[in-house]
């Protein structure tokens, strides 16, 4: 059954995207609280206005994704993209000109 749970095609990856106006301190206010929000529920940054966390089963993944969205300030747009980690694992990055190999997973398991 453990092997089952550890599947590739089980473990989820969310990935939240988010445009959120900064042009009033309120505005600015709202959108650094969601961010923190984000890294407080264990999501990294990936890059500025993405942010990615890794989860051990879509059943996890939803409650994180609930989460975000009681989270969402009223202005602005978040998307919020669930995929496998076999999935993930496919991924490329580059920066500049340079292939870079992708970031090593997570060295804890999530056991709850």
């Amino acid at each position: 059954m453990s092997r089952l749970r550890l599947n590739a095609y089980r473990i989820m990856w969310v990935f939240v995207f988010f445009d959120l106006p900064v042009i009033t301190k309120k505005q600015r206010r709202k959108a650094t609280q969601f961010r923190k929000g984000l890294e407080k529920d264990g999501f990294t940054m990936l890059q500025y206005s993405v942010y990615i966390r890794h989860c051990a089963s879509s059943e996890s993944a939803d409650v994180h994704i609930r989460r975000m969205k009681r989270a969402t300030p009223e202005e602005g747009q978040v998307s919020i993209l669930m995929i496998t980690d076999k999935q993930y694992g496919n991924i490329i990055n580059i920066w500049g000109k340079k292939l870079m190999p992708l970031p090593p997973g997570p060295k804890q398991l999530e056991l709850f």
